[in-house]
């Protein structure tokens, strides 16, 4: 099983220099989780910089994977994380839905560079962030 983090979506979507890292757990949709976080971060990221329809189609893409929903129950593990570790938010509710799942967490973001149970890759500082491909505008 795999979670890929907000970020590599958007490497993928972008076609950025890490988007073929990226491309491995993405290509298998029947291993793919995607926590319910990842699509408001995405959707939101993408509808800013190319409009609504493009938004649509990203997380389109993004629901031929299961979705998994935070729930209270789901909290308490979060929450440890996010102090264990100093994660934000979303972070830290998408590393704690990996390990509840016994997922890998795919991910460019050098806080989870050390974290177990993560597969890294350092995002290119030769690039930008990640910006979507926009077909719509």
């Amino acid at each position: 099983m795999n979670i890929v983090d907000s970020c590599g979506w958007l490497e993928f979507f972008a076609a950025g220099p890490n988007a073929g890292f990226f491309a491995l757990p993405l290509s298998d949709a029947d291993s793919l989780i995607v926590p319910s976080i990842s699509i408001y971060e995405v959707f939101k990221r993408v509808l800013l910089q190319c409009g609504e329809g493009d938004a649509l189609e990203a997380i389109a893409l993004m629901q031929q994977g299961t979705i998994i929903d935070f729930t209270a129950a789901d909290a308490p593990a979060a929450a440890k994380l996010s102090i264990g570790l100093g994660l934000p938010i979303a972070d830290a509710i998408m590393l704690s839905t990996a390990r509840a799942h016994g997922a890998a967490f795919w991910t460019q973001d050098a806080h989870f560079s050390e974290v177990s149970g993560v597969r890294y890759i350092p995002a290119d500082a030769r690039h930008a962030p990640a910006t979507p491909r926009c077909t719509r505008r």
